[in-house]
């Protein structure tokens, strides 16, 4: 849609009221894992490995529950834009209750199969040791991951991107001078490493539940019936995510079975791979809360003309994005320490990294989106379409002997798909439905 100069910048305005903090705090989020990996890498033996095996299976866990904050965004926002704020907290509480019954759930679930989802991975001997010790540690925080999950999804919805923000910023640096203080002094090895994570969430959690019941006069008691309308709203968010997860799950199994250097230098590009992505859904989280308040309000021209806004700005990060990357390729190695083995892979595949960002910037904008819309059973089917393109290619890699390269192209394969499902229905209007 045409936008004039003056309802272009308002747009703009908007969007950066929402993006800007909220890439802070999503770029706060991987530094977690980017600290364990640049602290762990300082150990001795498979420790790097380990982390990246063991924060495969964690992340493939939490992200399951991704639905607690997107989810939660997308329904609080409606309430808001309708006008109705007493009920978008009451949706939010919902949101929270959800989390940490869930959370405790996957504890009890997950602790006695991490041998076996270890081990799945293709870790052996003291890399299966090492990766079933961060895991089990770092389970322990989940309950409390959950809750920040569904805690930053009640404030985004309440178009808030600025407390997340400073939540994140103070939990990283907490958990940068507890790992360094565990791992580096106390010489505890990687378990210090997921003790400091651990510590750092539990802190976070408190300060969300301190701000919704206490700024905010949230209800604190649990509503059994918003609990479960909360929970099977997000089972095709579920859906979606799960086949999200499969696909790096896929990737971090294939590049394990290549080698040590492999595994390890998958490990440094995945971290950085994650750390573009949150950098790029900044925008996609404004379009979370703003197609929400938007729809809600019943704005379906706004919707639109916010949505073509936010394409464009994903774009153009996207190519920042890419010459980044591509300016500190050749420094990138020494940061994490790597072998001269794992150095050579990583140069190599940080040129495919680059070169998928401008891809990525539109897939996750697009994707924020519809989330907000509340499309999330066509997402959950665009999920599905997009492995199955995914896995032939992936399968040729393991058959053909590919290396991590080529793996990563296949890891290309997958973001095209995601690009041509998003971009088709996001041009069609099924997705805009109005109302609370």
């Amino acid at each position: 849609m045409p936008l004039t100069r003056p309802a272009s910048r308002e747009h703009d305005r908007q969007i950066l009221r929402l993006a800007v903090p909220a890439f802070g705090a999503l770029v706060a989020e991987p530094l977690f894992l980017l600290t364990d990996t640049v602290i762990v890498g300082r150990l001795p033996g498979p420790a790097l490995g380990a982390l990246g095996v063991a924060s495969t299976v964690l992340s493939a866990v939490v992200g399951l529950c991704v639905f607690l904050a997107y989810g939660t965004t997308a329904s609080v926002a409606r309430q808001i834009g309708a006008g109705d704020t007493r009920r978008a907290l009451r949706q939010g509480v919902d949101g929270l209750w959800l989390a940490a019954g869930t959370g405790l759930l996957i504890i009890a679930v997950v602790w006695p199969l991490a041998p076996w989802l270890v081990h799945l991975l293709g870790a052996e001997g003291e890399l299966a040791r090492l990766a079933l010790t961060y895991l089990r540690i770092s389970l322990l925080g989940v309950p409390s991951m959950l809750l920040v999950l569904a805690g930053t999804g009640v404030l985004r919805g309440m178009q808030d991107t600025v407390t997340p923000l400073l939540v994140s910023v103070g939990s990283f640096a907490l958990n940068a001078v507890l790992n360094a203080l565990f791992v580096l002094v106390l010489g505890w090895g990687i378990a210090g490493s997921a003790w400091g994570t651990v510590l750092a969430q539990t802190l976070a959690a408190a300060v969300y539940l301190a701000m919704l019941f206490g700024r905010h006069r949230a209800p604190f008691r649990p509503d059994l019936a918003g609990i479960r309308s909360a929970g099977s709203a997000g089972v095709a968010l579920v859906v979606r995510t799960v086949c999200l997860q499969a696909v790096l799950a896929v990737a971090t199994a294939l590049a394990t079975r290549m080698g040590e250097a492999q595994i390890d230098a998958h490990t440094v590009a995945s971290r950085i791979w994650t750390l573009l992505a949150f950098a790029l859904d900044a925008i996609a989280i404004a379009g979370q809360a703003i197609t929400g308040r938007t729809l809600g309000a019943g704005d379906v021209a706004g919707t639109r003309a916010a949505t073509w806004r936010m394409v464009v700005w994903g774009i153009g990060s996207g190519v920042v994005l890419l010459l980044v990357v591509v300016l500190l390729r050749p420094f990138t190695p020494a940061l994490f320490d790597a072998s001269p083995e794992a150095t050579r892979e990583l140069l190599a595949v940080l040129w495919v990294v680059a070169a998928l960002q401008p891809i990525a910037g539109v897939v996750f904008v697009l994707d924020g989106v519809l989330i907000g819309a509340g499309d999330q059973r066509y997402l959950a089917w665009a999920g599905v379409l997009t492995t199955l393109a995914y896995l032939p290619a992936a399968a040729l890699v393991a058959a053909s002997g590919g290396g991590l390269v080529a793996l990563w192209l296949a890891l290309g394969v997958w973001m095209a798909a995601r690009l041509v499902t998003l971009g088709a229905r996001a041009y069609g209007s099924r997705w805009l439905v109005t109302g609370a």
